[in-house]
Parts: structure tokens; C-alpha cells; sequence
């Protein structure tokens, strides 16, 4: 846009390119229609609405500059430099726009197709939601020589629009504390929005985005500085895709990076090959991650396979094989990023993140067919390792199809297909039934002791699960601990398109509970079973079946007086509580496994759902999540140990 059209666009964009569509009273009473629910994911989802619109004015060209800041009362600054929200006075309101935009529900110059080409905003519901979800909301407007305020308490303004200064800078500044008579918990994490904003400066190239925490002091020496991130990226989705591999070992020299604007719907794409067993293709639609696929994906796999094949069968590079290759063989060991801009975005799907736009189709898969065409015939070593890569997968492929249908078969254990070591529950209604895998035979014979047996299933497994990030697919289905909790489970895993499309029509229990030892050990053997379930049965986890006990670390006596702790802060405040030293009769046991504790004692702590807390594992961030297994379960020593250094102090770690 040049300098002229911008200065026009700013001049056109006034309180007239606001337009409402409806009311917003329903918010506060059903807020999880809008902002998903009102636990963690809710919340946070309220930083990414406001930082949506500012992410908006990015894409006009209006704004490179956006920061977020974490207060000490867990309330959020969000300021960016764009244009700022007009102030003006809306005719057919009679209200400023400022107070229609943070008022009324589907009010927006997202609306208007003049102030922006595309949004990120899915619905424009953005910032009015945020505000009628917050106690108190103040919103800062740098426009025109002036710095306009108004505040707002529960959505509802508590005073006219005020000028509270002059200024020659321009921009939207919202402040908000959320609601804590409405959601179930008010902490923000750091990492979780520092996560989506690294994610937007690579979606996003040229802006740069800042988190700031003032809860949390930096390791800089004095002590006095807030911790702080900076994201910016020069090159995109590239250097998106080099951030998500870079614990993998690559097969192609740099990725293929495919821009692609000769459609109606730009297309940018990055791509690299890397010597893994797992594909990794995260697809985005003005900014939105679009978690279920969609025609954008459809196209992109489609014109990826036609034009490798093509290739390969030309190159006489699968003159020899006796077996064709399918679609999945060309996306193993594959890392992608899809972004494209769509103006009119359809969304459908359980969670409205499936892009049903047919026209994105034909422009992804023509973006892929022309430019990876030029890309292999430019670059035939890269083109060859590529191919070479496709070939193995599609050798591998065929082998782990029987060991696949060795473990789907009905019986191939006890005559109820079930494994020999699972104890399981009498219900057979899968949303009242439970499973737990425990860590090791001696734990599991407690558990099982200690169960409701109406309701929860026991699987022991014997030491530490295969690490199926760096194992190839057969390999994982030969795994003996990997069928049993298939077979277990109840589900099956693969289809002639998709050797890990998951079949959950099985299911046989909605609550899949990790238990291990509250230990080292422990924590490495849940990390394994997680890698596995992000992996291969990554649905179960956005369902919200899967979950993690939390077994004590303490039990602290004096006389009959028994209360356990989960934490040595937890324990310390205990003992002080029952008084210390030995003349108070105080003893502390400290639980080196679940086996250690009796099946009462299990029960009451980690198992009886009065009393025991699951935390349930959730994906804020798929490709942040894919950074994080493949380097903590990847070949790569020095990223997990820099990883660990970094976040250690940030975490609970228990030595």
C-alpha cells in the first residue's frame, strides 16, 4: 500500500466504518459460547482478542509495534501504534464509536470491507467481549493530536469519552482485569501468551510484539527487571518452520518457502523435510490456527502429492518398488506451515476451525503444483533426498501395516481382546468410566486394590514406554505397553489415506489418567505417555480425555493427626503449623513412589474423585507443543538442556 492509499484509508477510517449488528447482554450470562470456557483457555483467549485487533491494523500496514504487559493484580495492558479506535460520534448511535466498539457485540470496522481487507477477528465479537468479561476496563486512545480515555466496569461505561492529554503519537491502549466472579481462575501464564505472540511475528513478518510480566523479576543480575520477550521475524513463515525443527535433523539444505499471490487468496508456505517418523503441518487462516484442517489443507496435501509423485515417477526413482505410494508417505518427516488470507472466511467443524471455503482449495493446491515444481527441478540433491525420504516411508509403511492389524485384532489376547494386566471397571458407559496407567506392576497391584472397580480401570505398564519420537511407525505398533493401551482404550489407528487417521468410535472411557511416581522417573515416563498420546491419538487430548494424577509428595504425622503435602513449600508450612523438632513428635515421609503408599492411602489422595486432583492436559498451542516434544524427547542435548536452564526457575521441578 503506498503512502497516498494509506494516508486515504486513515482519513476513511471514522466512526461512519462502524457498524453494529446486535446486543451484547448475553455475554456475561453464557461467556463460554464466546471465548470457549471460563477456565485457562478463556482467559487467555481474552489477551488474544485484543491483541487481534491490533494485529488487524498490522495487516492494513498501520501498526509494527504491539506489546502486552502482565501487571502483579493479573490484570493485562495491551497497547499497539496503529491508527487508534475512532472517537467520533456515531449518528444512528448517538454514542461515540470508541463506546459502540467496546459495547456492542458484532460492532467493528471489521465489518466494513473498506477499513480492512481481511481480519483475524472471527466474529468481531473481540473487544467487546473482553470488556463485558472484565471488572474494569480502561481503554487509552492516542488519535489526532489527542489521548481520548473512557473506563468501563463490566462492560458498561462509568463516563463519557475525557481528553486527558495532547500527543503526536497514535495508537489503542486497553487495559482490563478479568472478571473473578466469572472465571474459574485468574493467573495468567507467561508462556502460554508468549507462545501465541512468537507465533504471531512469524505469521506476521515486520511487526514486533513484546510480553512483558511484572510479577516475575529476569535473571539479569540486579534482580529489578521484569521478565521479557521480544518477537520479530524477518522472513515469516521460514524461519517459523527452522524455530519448529530445529532439534531435528534436516534432509534439504534450507526450507522451500512458496509465496503465491496470483489468486484472490495469497498463499505463503513454508516447508522442510527432517529425518523423523512424524508429519507436522499447521495450517492458518488470517491468523487463526485452523486445528481441524480445512480446504487450504486439503489443497495443500493434494497438490504436495500429485507433484512429488509426478516427479518421482519421472525421475524412474519408482521404477522398482512393487507397491504404490500413498499420500501419507509424502508427508512423513514433513514440517509445514499454510497461512493464507481469505476475506470472507467460512468456518465449520466441532470448534469452528475447519476452513470450508471451496475456492482456497484450487489456489493452495496451485501455489504447491507451480512453485515445488520449480523448487525440485532447480534443486535435484534436495529434490533426490526428498524423494529418497518418501520412498523409506512407503517401505516402512507397508511393515507397520501388519503389526497395525496385529493390533487391532479382536483376539489377540484373552477371549475379550483385552489385555491380560488390564483390571477392568463393570460400567460400560465410556462418559462415567475412567482408566488410570500406572507406572509399574507393584504400583498398579495397589491401585487396583485401592479402586472404585464400578467406574475406574487399572493398566499397569512396565517401565518406560517406547519414546515414539524417535521411532519409526512399525516400531511403535510392535511396542507390547503401546498395543496394550490401544487394545485397552478401545480405538483403532489408521486408514488407507492416513496411517494415523484415529478411530475413536471405541472409546471405552472418557478419562485416561496418567499416574507415576512424583519423581524424576516419574515425570519422564508421563512425558513419554503425553509424547505418544500428541503423536498418535492427539484428539483424545482435545477432547479433554486425558489427564495427569497428582499424587502427595508428604505425608507428615503427629500422634493420629496425618496431613500429606504435594510440595515442599506445602510441607514446610505444615510442620510449622504442627510445630517443629523432634520434641513435638513430628514425623515427615516423603513418598519415593506410588508403591510406598497403601491402597487407602491412594485412594484418599490421588483416586477418590472427593478428594484427588487431576490436571487435565490440554493443547493452548499445537505448534508450540511440537517445538517442545521433539526437543525434549529429540536426539538434540544441547536445545533441552538451554530449555531447562530457562524455564527451570520459571517451574515447580521437583529434584
Amino acid at each position: 500500500m503506498s503512502e497516498d492509499e494509506k494516508k486515504l484509508a486513515e482519513e476513511a477510517y471514522s466512526a461512519d466504518s462502524i457498524q453494529v449488528l446486535e446486543g451484547l447482554e448475553a455475554v456475561r450470562k453464557r461467556p463460554a459460547m464466546y471465548i470457549g470456557d471460563i477456565g485457562s483457555k478463556g482467559l487467555h483467549h481474552l489477551v488474544y482478542e485484543v491483541v487481534d485487533n491490533s494485529i488487524d491494523e498490522a495487516l492494513g500496514g498501520y501498526c509494527d509495534r504491539i506489546s502486552v504487559k502482565i501487571h502483579k493484580d493479573n490484570s493485562i495492558t495491551v497497547a499497539d501504534n496503529g491508527r487508534g479506535i475512532p472517537t467520533g460520534v456515531m449518528d444512528k448511535e448517538n454514542k461515540s464509536a470508541l463506546e459502540v466498539v467496546m459495547t456492542v457485540l458484532h460492532a467493528g470496522g471489521k465489518f466494513d470491507k473498506g477499513s480492512y481487507k481481511v481480519s483475524g477477528g472471527l466474529h468481531g465479537v473481540g473487544v467487546s467481549c473482553v470488556n463485558a468479561l472484565s471488572s474494569k476496563l480502561t481503554a487509552t486512545i492516542k488519535r489526532k493530536g489527542k489521548i481520548f480515555q473512557q473506563v468501563y466496569e463490566r462492560g458498561k461505561p462509568k463516563s463519557d469519552i475525557e481528553i486527558i492529554g495532547d500527543t503526536d503519537e497514535s495508537g489503542t491502549i486497553i487495559k482490563f482485569l478479568p472478571d473473578n466472579t466469572i472465571f474459574q481462575v485468574s493467573e495468567y501464564s507467561f508462556d502460554i501468551l508468549a507462545a501465541r505472540l512468537r507465533e504471531l511475528a512469524f505469521l506476521n513478518k515486520g511487526i514486533r510484539l513484546s510480553i512483558e510480566d511484572e510479577r516475575e523479576k529476569a535473571e539479569n543480575g540486579n534482580g529489578d527487571t521484569n521478565r521479557y520477550e521480544e518477537f520479530y521475524s524477518e522472513e515469516g513463515l521460514k524461519e517459523f518452520v527452522e524455530y519448529l525443527d530445529v532439534t531435528r535433523e534436516k534432509i534439504i539444505d534450507n526450507p522451500v518457502h512458496i509465496v503465491f499471490d496470483k489468486t484472490d487468496v495469497p498463499v505463503e508456505i513454508a516447508l522442510q523435510y527432517n529425518d523423523s517418523f512424524s508429519e507436522n503441518v499447521y495450517s492458518y487462516v488470517n491468523n487463526i490456527n485452523t486445528i481441524e484442517g480445512g480446504t487450504h489443507l486439503a489443497g495443500f496435501r493434494r497438490g504436495l502429492t500429485r507433484t512429488l509423485k509426478k516427479y518421482a515417477d519421472e525421475s524412474g526413482a519408482t521404477s522398482k518398488l512393487k507397491f504404490d505410494i500413498s499420500g501419507d508417505d509424502f508427508r512423513e518427516g514433513l514440517t509445514a506451515i499454510i497461512s493464507v488470507k481469505v476475506q470472507e472466511p467460512q468456518f465449520e467443524g466441532q470448534t469452528k476451525t475447519k476452513l470450508g471455503n471451496s475456492e482456497v482449495m484450487g489456489a493452495v493446491d496451485q501455489a504447491v503444483s507451480q512453485m515445488l515444481t520449480n523448487y525440485l527441478e532447480e534443486n535435484p540433491k534436495d529434490a533426490k533426498a526428498i524423494v529418497s525420504k518418501v520412498i523409506l516411508a512407503a517401505t516402512a509403511r507397508h511393515a507397520a501395516r501388519k503389526a497395525r492389524e496385529l493390533v487391532q485384532r479382536k483376539n489377540m489376547f484373552s477371549g475379550s481382546g483385552l489385555p491380560g494386566k488390564l483390571a477392568d471397571c463393570s460400567d460400560r458407559d465410556p462418559a462415567k468410566c475412567e482408566i488410570y496407567l500406572v507406572e509399574g506392576d507393584s504400583a498398579g497391584g495397589t491401585a487396583k486394590q485401592g479402586r472404585d472397580r464400578t467406574f475406574q480401570a487399572i493398566l499397569p505398564l512396565r517401565g518406560k514406554i517406547l519414546n515414539v519420537e524417535k521411532a519409526m511407525q512399525h516400531k511403535v505398533f510392535d511396542s507390547e505397553e503401546i498395543k496394550n493401551i490401544f487394545t485397552a482404550l478401545g480405538v483403532s489407528i489408521g486408514t488407507e489415506e492416513d496411517s494415523k487417521a484415529l478411530n475413536i468410535s471405541g472409546l471405552r472411557y472418557h478419562k485416561i489418567i496418567i499416574m507415576t511416581d512424583a519423581d524424576v522417573d516419574g515425570s519422564h515416563i508421563a512425558t513419554l505417555i503425553m509424547t505418544f498420546f500428541f503423536r498418535y491419538m492427539q484428539d483424545l487430548i482435545r477432547l479433554g480425555y486425558l489427564y495427569i494424577a497428582t499424587p502427595p509428595l508428604y505425608l507428615i504425622k503427629k500422634g493420629k493427626t496425618e496431613v500429606y503435602a504435594w510440595s515442599e513449600e506445602e510441607c514446610n508450612r505444615i510442620s510449622a503449623e504442627l510445630g517443629q523438632g523432634k520434641e513435638t513428635g513430628i514425623t515427615i515421609q516423603r513418598y519415593k513412589g506410588l508403591g510406598e503408599m497403601n491402597a487407602e492411602q491412594l485412594w484418599s489422595t490421588t483416586m477418590d474423585p472427593r478428594s484427588r486432583t487431576l490436571r487435565q492436559v490440554t493443547i493452548e498451542n499445537a505448534a508450540e507443543a511440537d517445538h517442545i516434544f521433539s526437543m525434549l524427547m529429540g536426539d538434540e542435548v544441547a536445545p533441552r538442556r538451554e530449555f531447562i536452564e530457562r524455564n527451570a526457575r520459571y517451574a515447580n521441578i521437583d529434584a
